[in-house]
């Protein structure tokens, strides 16, 4: 039998599902913590396939003739292709590739962080957005500073991190929801 929406019981429904993936986030998490090189691997594996599935979608669009008769349509499919191969094929040079990216997300994030707060300076909490951005840019600079050394475990210490906590939050969530409540 189909849930219909009135007969849903969104609370009692996603405190189950919100507990059973928050602890294998939480679990995923830790797993990245104590083993950051694998999860590093893994991280890069992933990001890998991604990009070949992309590829093999453009290929697909351009094979049906979309973009144009040239060989230009071609070139996006055989980037993605090539470089998820690439990733694949050596998971470290891409896991260095990942770090380098990071890098360059927290540098930005730390300028646009800046940014925000002197918007905001003189209001309250100014200071924390500053704060922010300074814990952005030595984050950058921590990683640039060893890179590409670093990568090989940064990259799967900084995604265990954030699967960890995502899962605590979603535990945490999963407490505040109301077991009676009912979508119609």
């Amino acid at each position: 039998m189909t849930k219909t929406s009135k007969d849903f019981d969104f609370g009692k429904d996603f405190r189950r599902y919100a507990l059973i993936s928050a602890i294998v986030l939480i679990i995923l998490g830790g797993l990245g913590v104590a083993l950051p090189q694998l999860m590093s691997l893994l991280t890069a594996a992933f990001v890998g396939w991604l990009m070949m599935l992309a590829g093999f979608a453009a290929f697909y669009l351009a094979w049906k003739g979309f973009g144009g008769d040239g060989w230009l349509r071609w070139l996006k499919p055989f980037v993605l292709i090539v470089t998820g191969l690439l990733i694949l094929v050596n998971p470290i040079a891409g896991a260095a590739a990942l770090g380098l990216m990071l890098a360059i997300y927290f540098m930005f994030d730390g300028f646009a962080n800046a940014g925000i707060a002197f918007e905001m300076r003189p209001a309250r909490g100014w200071v924390w957005m500053l704060f922010n951005a300074i814990l952005s840019f030595a984050l950058s600079l921590f990683i640039m500073a060893g890179w590409p050394g670093t990568s090989f475990w940064i990259v799967g210490l900084y995604v265990g991190i954030s699967l960890f906590f995502d899962g605590l939050a979603l535990l945490m969530l999963r407490r505040h929801v109301n077991v009676n409540a009912v979508i119609v």
